[in-house]
């Protein structure tokens, strides 16, 4: 790879750090997972084959990691219930919103939104983030997915259909 880890760093940061934040939505989060996107990075250059994009590398690194904190987050949520079942505590880990673009007014309706998506099959919420958040083309979520385009769109639709009925449903409650 002719890059070097500091060039790749100073393109990327922004891309890795803000896809980061849409999947765990607290800013702390998202700069661990970015330092620990580049470290990956780093010990994965000289095995970089060129098949791909860099930048769609990086961003399946960053997929990754992510999933990989969400993962930790349920098996830790899942030990701390069952730990209050045996210490009799029933506290209840709400995830904590802290999305720094996010205006005031706005903040509780985003909070549900990214609530709602959280809570979408894996492969459903890579491709909403990637196709509707990063904005990134098709094609390049496909390849950073390893599926088809026509996969990533009807993953992508499903997704939305998802959440248009869960956001649906949550007003008709009110």
């Amino acid at each position: 790879m002719d890059l070097e880890l500091e060039e790749l760093y100073d393109r990327y940061k922004d891309m890795v750090f803000n896809l980061a934040l849409n999947y765990v939505q607290n800013y702390e989060d998202a700069q661990e997972i970015t330092q620990d996107v580049f470290v990956s990075v780093y010990r994965s250059m000289a095995s970089f084959d060129g098949r791909s994009t860099v930048s769609t590398w990086i961003y399946r690194i960053t997929v990754n990691r992510c999933l990989d904190v969400i993962k930790a987050r349920k098996r830790k949520k899942r030990f701390g219930f069952i730990t209050a079942l045996f210490d009799g505590e029933g506290k209840e880990d709400v995830p904590h919103f802290d999305h720094p673009g996010v205006q005031l007014e706005h903040k509780e309706t985003l909070e549900k939104l990214f609530t709602y998506i959280n809570e979408l099959p894996e492969n459903q919420r890579t491709a909403l983030l990637l196709s509707k958040t990063e904005q990134l083309p098709q094609t390049e979520v496909a390849e950073i997915m390893g599926l088809s385009v026509k996969a990533v769109e009807s993953l992508t639709q499903r997704a939305k259909a998802s959440l248009a009925a869960k956001m649906k449903n949550s007003e008709g409650k009110k």
